[in-house]
């Protein structure tokens, strides 16, 4: 089945000494924080009302740093530019307490994402939890500005609810303003050429099929990456609205093939411009592609791409794919 997935959506705070950083293009490059840094997220969409502007139906949540009685507590302050240093953080239940239980899903208790407020500097992590609760992961953020920090995750017990939660972290240092790139259906990072077909559509579901080629060839051995062949996160640009897309088809189900097409269904939560991260896996490195593209906007999915026509189209099969 197909996996219509929730959005998150955040707030525009900002704060006053920083800035949007850091401009990377259009390709993000090779991860490098920790050796398996990409995906997991929400599961269904439901029908309540969407509080960062999205239509019903299209499940939005984590607006606040709290929800349904979780809350994500930084423990670290803030960062410089350009230097190691560790990120601590934890997770509190309503009663204050440190949530120690977390279901697996994707091989892990939680993703952690860090994100630029302009939207160039993208960091996928999986960090590592004490035994008191406390996360914490060690990062490199390249330039000053504002950042979002997105934990994403679903507590232990029957019934739990997989949650966003988000806060703002502010990096020292030199600022330089920055500039999201423009639209762009096609990627180049390490070699390697990604290119996007599909539609990201406001309020109804739409199929999204990511070609990956090298040196002009379809790649078609890509290796599976904690449970699929590729992962995409979407952020909406100006609230970073936050957007997991998950893979339909997953390896191993007899159908879906290992590319060079990688196919999504997504919901987009309002119109607006959206930045979308790529994780894939190839030769054991995983490779981050990044595009921007603007919701209702693009090709139709049907439309061929010269990856599709060695009769490896779609190949992201037809069953959903889940955390």
């Amino acid at each position: 089945m197909h996996t219509v997935v929730k959005i998150t959506g955040f707030g525009t705070a900002l704060v006053a000494s920083f800035g949007a950083a850091y401009g990377l293009g259009n390709a993000v490059g090779p991860l490098t924080s920790e050796p398996e840094p990409a995906a997991h997220s929400r599961h269904t969409g439901d029908d309540s009302p969407d509080p960062g502007g999205g239509s019903a139906g299209t499940a939005a949540g984590g607006l606040q740093i709290s929800e349904a009685g979780y809350s994500l507590e930084l423990k670290t302050a803030g960062l410089r530019a350009g230097e190691k240093d560790e990120l601590r953080f934890a997770i509190r239940d309503r009663q204050g307490r440190q949530v120690k239980a977390f279901q697996r899903e994707h091989d892990k208790e939680l993703h952690l994402i860090l994100a630029s407020r302009d939207l160039v500097t993208y960091q996928h992590l999986h960090p590592s939890r004490a035994s008191d609760g406390t996360w914490s992961t060690p990062v490199t953020l390249p330039a000053a500005g504002s950042y979002r920090v997105f934990a994403d995750f679903t507590p232990g017990g029957k019934g739990a609810k997989n949650l966003t939660l988000g806060a703002d972290l502010p990096v020292a240092g030199p600022f330089k303003a920055a500039e999201m790139p423009g639209p762009s259906r096609t990627a180049t990072v390490d070699g390697y050429t990604v290119t996007l077909g599909g539609t990201l559509r406001p309020g109804k579901a739409g199929r999204l099929t990511l070609n990956v080629a090298r040196g002009g060839r379809p790649v078609t051995d890509l290796q599976p990456y904690l449970g699929a062949y590729g992962h995409l996160v979407a952020l909406r640009s100006g609230d970073l609205a936050y957007l997991h897309v998950h893979p339909n088809g997953e390896p191993g189900d007899g159908s879906t093939r290992p590319g060079p097409g990688i196919s999504f269904t997504a919901t987009a939560p309002s119109s607006g411009t959206y930045r979308l991260f790529l994780d894939f896996r190839h030769n054991g490195t995983v490779r981050t592609a990044a595009f921007t593209v603007e919701a209702g906007v693009g090709v139709a999915p049907q439309e061929s791409s010269p990856a599709e026509t060695d009769g490896h189209a779609e190949t992201g099969g037809t069953g959903g794919h889940g955390h």
